[in-house]
């Protein structure tokens, strides 16, 4: 009796101790999904998209502007020392991102 219950403890001690040593592995992915925007000049940037900013956003510089392949824009504006990013469409109507 003192043999099974001595083999008994030496099984489940041997049970825990593995269950010890193995590594806990953790798997996080992300997915990072964004339009993909590319730098044309401030000429190539609608007339409407030009007067959305200026009535909308007085006293402001366009410094840089990005279309996609949906004709969206991506403008980089900038009032003093502070810059702003602003999206619209083709139609100078604001899209919120």
């Amino acid at each position: 009796m003192k043999k099974l219950i001595l083999s008994a403890a030496i099984v489940l001690g041997s049970l825990t101790v593995n269950a010890a040593i193995l590594p806990a592995v953790s798997i996080s992915q992300s997915v990072l999904i964004q339009s993909e925007f590319t730098e044309v000049s401030a000429d190539a940037v609608p007339a409407a998209v030009k007067s959305t900013l200026e009535k909308s956003f007085p006293n402001t510089k366009l410094e840089k502007a990005y279309k996609n392949e949906k004709n969206e824009y991506k403008l980089e504006i900038s009032s003093g020392e502070k810059k702003y990013t602003i999206f619209t469409d083709a139609s100078g109507n604001i899209i919120k991102k």
